[in-house]
């Protein structure tokens, strides 16, 4: 995509502000995590979680947004929706890894996408109990606290480290646990962290290989899913995702791996 000087512009502006407030709500997350089991609440299953922190950082990210960019959309996890006349949305999820955060796991993002048209322009991910910030700009290429990242090159799926995630409904989980069994066997190892952002950004700079996962929503995906873009990663179902498919898959991975990984999940038997 060509972009004039101004549109270069306008994207470091809607970096900082992203920055910004993320690295805010990554900071009152840190400060409500010794309390984290006071209000929670549940969503789509008795799995699906959400406290009282879910909703305060979503608030403080659209506050900040509305308050420096009032003509643009937002779509947030939970329940932020506003139309915009700029064509910029942002598309929030305050809290990714919600159930880490309340067992205490270190493993939970703020991620913070701003599309221009319906194409994420840029992509912020914090986290915060690791003190680090995964930043992105279309064309730009990403970085971690401000260091440029790049993804592994690794090329053989059998020492491939392979993240992926779970659905919350129980026949979903079945139909994944049984395509894990295919997978397993085929790569070095297989990791489930908990939170899709992070996947992404640490298949970005080369702490996994690769990562798939079904059925994953669009605000998990949006930012880190330009983070692993522009860190070299080959990256697809993006924008199945964006359409709310519940059957969409996104593969993330270093591009020697892109096909071999597609390749066996689609050889993955039928749900019995």
């Amino acid at each position: 995509m060509e972009r004039t000087l101004n549109d270069m512009l306008d994207l470091s502006t809607l970096l900082d502000l992203a920055v910004d407030l993320a690295t805010r709500a990554g900071a009152m997350l840190m400060d409500g995590f010794e309390a984290r089991h006071e209000t929670v609440g549940t969503k789509t299953s008795s799995t699906d979680m959400v406290t009282d922190l879910d909703r305060a950082s979503e608030e403080l990210i659209v506050e900040g947004l509305i308050r420096m960019r009032p003509d643009d959309g937002i779509l947030g996890e939970e329940g932020a929706s506003r139309e915009g006349s700029s064509g910029i949305r942002w598309v929030i999820d305050p809290l990714d890894g919600t159930t880490n955060y309340l067992y205490g796991l270190p493993a939970f993002a703020v991620s913070i996408a701003a599309e221009l048209h319906g194409a994420a322009v840029v992509g912020v991910v914090a986290d915060p109990s690791h003190d680090e910030v995964f930043t992105a700009t279309s064309g730009g290429g990403a970085r971690r606290n401000g260091v440029p990242i790049a993804v592994s090159g690794a090329t053989e799926l059998a020492t491939a480290l392979v993240a992926t995630g779970f659905g919350y409904r129980r026949e979903q989980r079945s139909r994944q646990a049984q395509v894990l069994t295919e997978v397993l066997p085929a790569v070095r190892d297989v990791r489930r962290f908990g939170a899709a952002a992070i996947d992404l950004c640490w298949v970005a700079c080369g702490r996994l290989d690769a990562y798939y996962e079904v059925g994953i929503q669009h605000w998990d995906v949006a930012a880190g899913g330009l983070v692993a873009t522009e860190a070299g990663a080959h990256v697809e179902g993006l924008r199945e995702v964006s359409t709310g498919s519940d059957s969409a898959r996104v593969i993330a991975a270093t591009p020697g791996l892109a096909d071999p990984l597609r390749q066996l999940l689609d050889a993955a038997p039928p749900p019995t």
